[in-house]
C-alpha cells in the first residue's frame, strides 16, 4: 500500500465518530415524522449512550491522561487532544438535546394534555396530595448527609441523582453543605390528580425541593440544586492473577461505584458557593461539568413512553411474522434436516429458536446442547429450558459470559442458577471475551448421531430480538456441527482448533481471512474483473481493515459500507477512498446484523458474523464468522444489502468532513428499508400462528 494510505487524515477520531452517530439518534427525537413517544424515545436513548460513553470510552482516556500516555490515535489525536474535543461536541449534544426537549417535546405533551408540574403550578388539592405522598412513600426512604468537622464528604454513587444544600443553623452565620440522594428504588414519576383527560406528573427530586426543611429542622436553607455525576467504570480485569473469574466480576462491579469522577451534570443556576463544594470535593474541571437546562437524565422518559392509552403516539403496532418454514406440521428437528432456514429479527419470529431449545430440553433422543450466551434477558425462556434440559438427565454445557459489560450481575445470576441445575458452566476464556453466537444440539437418531445448530449476529435473548435486527441461520449441515463441537471443546477444554470446515474464528483466522477477501477483490480490480464489496457492521474501526479497504479502492474496488455506529473509514478522499461509500441506517429498530458480500469475480461470497470490524471483535474476542452456501438464502441476504443500500428515508451518508446528511430524494423512489423487510417477512408468513404466542414490537431503551 502506499504510504498515503497511512496519513492520520485519512481516518475518523472513533469517539467524535460515536458522538456523531449519538447526534443522528438525536435527529431521530427532531424528526416530526416520527410518532411523540417514539421521539421520547430516541431523546432518552442519546442520555443513556452518552452515560455509556462517558463511563466507558471517557473513562478509558481520562486513565491514560493520567499514566502520561501520550501517543496519537490513528487520526493523529493524543488522549488529552481527544478529551478537550469531546467535551465541546458532548456540551453541543447535549445542549441541542435540551433544546428538543424544552422547546418542541414537552410543548407536544402539553398539546396531548401531559404535564409536568412544579410546586408553584399546584392546585391546594394538589400541594395536599403531595405533601401527603412525601410524608408517606418518600421520606421514610431519605437520607439526608451533612459534611462537617465530623463527618467527612459522602461517597457520592455513579449515575444517581442528588440534591446538594447550602444550610445555617437558625441565628448562626456558619454554613453547611448537605446531599440527599433522590432514591432509585422509587420511581421518579410521580403521578398526580388533574382534570378528566389529562395525566399530571411531578418528578421526585422537585417533591423533595418542596419538603426539604423538614429533613433539617431547625435550619435554614441557603440554596439548593440537583446534581449527578458519572464515574469511569472502564476497569480492566486482571484476569492472570485472578483465580476465580466469577469473584473477580463481583469485585470489579463493586469497584464501579467509586471510579474517579468524569462528568459532573447540574441543575443550570447551581450557586457558584454549591459549585466550588462539589468541584473540590469530586475534583472535577470546568470542561467535566455539564449545566442543565431541564431535568437531568432523560431515561426516565421511558415510564411514559410505556403509557397505557396512547397508542396514536407510537408507532403503528406490529407482530413478528412466522417463517413459512415452520407451516409443515412437523417437528423441527424434521423441518432443519431437510434445509438450512433462515430468519431475519424482528421482521420474523425469534419464537423457532426458542421452541427448538425447549423441544430438545424434552426430546428423549436429544443427548446434549452446549450453548453460548452473552446477553439474555431477565427472565430468559432460553434458561429455562436449559436448566430443564439438565434435569432431564441431558449434557448441557453453558458458556456464559461474565465480562458483557453491564450485564455481568445478569449473567451471574443466571450462571449461578445453571449451575445449581447441573449444567455445565463456563465462564468464558482468560483475556477473551466469547461473543459468537451458536446453539449445538446433538441428537440420537435412527441413522446415527446428528448434530443441529443454529448460528446468529445477536444475542440469544428474546427481549432486544424484537427490536434489534439480527440473522439466524438454522443447519443440520455435518460440516458445521462437527466445527460447532471444535468450537465447544476449544471454549470448554484446552484444545484449539486446528483446521475448522467452514467456520472462521477469531482471534484464530478471521482478520486474516477478512483481509484476503478484501486484498482478492483488490486483485481481482487490477487484472480489470469486476470486483465489489458490501459490508454491513455495526462499528468500523479497525485500522489494518480501514488500510485494507482504501487499497481495493484504488484498485479499482466498488466497496459500499452501512455502518450503523463508528466509522473510523473517511470516504471520498481523492487517490484513496474515491470508490467508498458509507451509509447508517437509524431507524425504529436497531441494525444490529453483521453481513458480507464479496464478489468473487462473478462466484459470490456472503458470509453473517458476530464481529464487527473492530480490533476488540478480531483480536480479544472469540467470534464467528460463517457462510450462507445456499443459494436461495444467499439471494435474501443479498437482498437485505441491496434495499439497505436503497433507504431514502431512515438513512443517512458519511461525506469527507467525518458529519453526516440526509439522503436526496431528488428523483428517487422513498424508501424505508426496515418498512420493507417487515413487508418481505409478512409475505412469507404462517397466517395462522400454529401455537407460536405473538408478541407485539415494543419500545425499550437499548440503541
Amino acid at each position: 500500500m502506499e504510504n498515503m494510505h497511512f496519513s492520520s487524515q485519512n481516518f475518523i477520531n472513533r469517539e467524535l465518530s460515536w458522538l456523531e452517530f449519538n447526534k443522528r439518534v438525536l435527529e431521530e427525537a427532531q424528526d416530526t415524522s416520527n410518532p411523540l413517544f417514539e421521539r421520547l424515545k430516541f431523546l432518552s436513548i442519546v442520555s443513556g449512550n452518552m452515560d455509556e460513553f462517558f463511563m466507558i470510552r471517557v473513562g478509558s482516556l481520562h486513565d491514560q491522561i493520567q499514566a502520561g500516555f501520550k501517543e496519537p490515535d490513528p487520526a493523529g489525536l493524543t488522549p488529552e487532544e481527544q478529551t478537550k474535543k469531546i467535551s465541546f461536541k458532548a456540551h453541543e449534544l447535549v445542549n441541542v438535546q435540551y433544546n428538543c426537549y424544552n422547546r418542541i417535546l414537552k410543548k407536544a405533551l402539553g398539546k396531548e394534555n401531559i404535564l409536568f408540574l412544579k410546586g408553584k403550578e399546584l392546585t391546594d388539592e394538589q400541594k395536599n396530595y403531595v405533601q401527603d405522598y412525601f410524608v408517606k412513600n418518600i421520606y421514610p426512604v431519605l437520607t439526608p448527609m451533612v459534611v462537617d468537622q465530623s463527618r467527612k464528604f459522602p461517597l457520592v454513587l455513579n449515575k444517581t441523582l442528588n440534591i446538594a444544600l447550602l444550610l445555617n443553623k437558625n441565628g448562626s452565620e456558619d454554613c453547611y453543605f448537605a446531599t440527599v440522594q433522590v432514591p432509585s428504588v422509587l420511581s421518579r414519576l410521580v403521578d398526580i390528580p388533574c382534570g378528566d383527560n389529562m395525566r399530571c406528573f411531578m418528578l421526585l427530586e422537585d417533591i423533595i425541593k418542596m419538603n426539604l426543611n423538614s429533613l433539617f429542622t431547625g435550619h435554614s436553607i441557603i440554596t439548593s440544586s440537583c446534581y449527578r455525576i458519572t464515574r469511569n467504570a472502564d476497569l480492566t480485569l486482571d484476569e492472570e492473577e485472578a483465580e476465580d473469574l466469577l469473584l473477580t466480576i463481583q469485585e470489579s462491579l463493586r469497584k464501579r461505584k467509586w471510579g474517579a469522577v468524569i462528568r459532573l451534570e447540574i441543575e443550570k443556576g447551581m450557586s457558584k458557593s454549591l459549585l466550588s463544594i462539589i468541584r473540590d470535593e469530586l475534583e472535577v474541571s470546568k470542561e467535566q461539568i455539564y449545566e442543565i437546562e431541564g431535568p437531568i437524565d432523560l431515561t426516565y422518559l421511558m415510564r411514559i413512553i410505556d403509557m397505557e392509552g396512547y397508542d396514536h403516539l407510537r408507532y403503528e403496532a406490529i407482530s413478528p411474522q412466522v417463517s413459512l418454514d415452520f407451516a409443515e406440521n412437523e417437528d423441527m428437528f424434521s423441518i432443519i434436516s431437510k434445509k438450512d432456514i433462515l430468519l431475519h429479527h424482528p421482521y420474523q419470529s425469534f419464537d423457532p429458536i426458542i421452541n427448538l431449545v425447549h423441544l430438545a430440553s424434552n426430546d428423549p433422543d436429544v443427548l446434549a446442547i452446549k450453548q453460548t450466551l452473552y446477553r439474555v434477558s431477565g427472565k430468559s425462556p432460553i434458561i429455562d429450558s436449559l436448566i430443564r434440559a439438565a434435569e432431564n438427565g441431558k449434557q448441557v454445557t453453558v458458556l456464559v459470559e461474565l465480562k458483557a459489560r453491564f450485564d455481568e450481575e445478569n449473567n451471574i445470576h443466571w450462571a449461578k442458577r445453571l449451575e445449581k441445575a447441573g449444567c455445565h458452566v463456563i465462564y468464558g476464556l482468560v483475556g477473551l471475551k466469547t461473543h459468537c453466537k451458536v446453539l449445538l444440539i446433538v441428537r440420537k437418531e435412527e441413522k446415527g448421531i446428528k448434530r443441529y445448530v443454529h448460528l446468529g449476529t445477536g444475542n440469544y435473548n428474546d427481549v432486544t430480538a424484537r427490536v434489534y435486527t439480527d440473522l439466524g441461520l438454522f443447519t443440520s449441515n455435518p460440516n458445521i456441527g462437527s466445527d460447532a463441537s471444535a468450537l465447544f471443546n476449544m471454549l470448554s477444554g484446552l484444545s484449539e482448533p486446528t483446521e475448522l470446515n467452514k467456520l472462521i474464528l477469531s482471534p484464530l483466522n478471521l482478520r486474516q481471512k477478512f483481509l484476503s477477501m478484501i486484498k482478492n477483490e483488490a486483485l481481482n480490480a487490477r487484472n480489470m474483473k469486476e470486483a465489489k464489496i458490501i459490508a454491513k457492521v455495526n462499528s468500523l474501526v479497525d485500522r489494518e481493515i480501514i488500510e485494507a479497504l482504501y487499497d481495493a479502492s484504488c484498485a479499482g474496488v466498488e466497496i459500499h459500507l452501512i455502518v450503523r455506529g463508528i466509522c473510523c473509514l473517511r470516504p471520498g478522499i481523492p487517490g484513496v477512498s474515491e470508490r467508498i461509500t458509507v451509509r447508517s441506517i437509524i431507524g425504529r429498530f436497531l441494525e444490529h446484523s453483521r453481513i458480507f458480500y464479496f464478489h468473487s469475480d462473478g462466484d459470490t461470497t456472503v458470509f453473517l458474523s458476530s464481529a464487527d470490524w473492530m480490533n476488540r471483535n478480531l483480536d480479544r474476542r472469540v467470534e464467528l464468522l460463517f457462510p450462507i452456501e445456499n443459494e436461495n438464502l444467499k439471494s435474501e441476504v443479498i437482498n437485505i444489502l441491496n434495499i439497505s443500500l436503497k433507504d431514502t428515508v431512515k438513512a443517512r451518508t458519511l461525506n469527507f468532513d467525518g458529519n453526516y446528511a440526509r439522503m436526496n430524494r431528488r428523483n428517487r423512489e422513498i424508501i424505508n428499508s426496515q418498512e420493507v423487510f417487515f413487508d418481505i417477512a409478512s409475505r412469507k408468513s404462517i397466517n395462522t400462528v400454529n401455537n407460536y404466542k405473538e408478541v407485539k414490537f415494543k419500545s425499550i431503551a437499548a440503541y
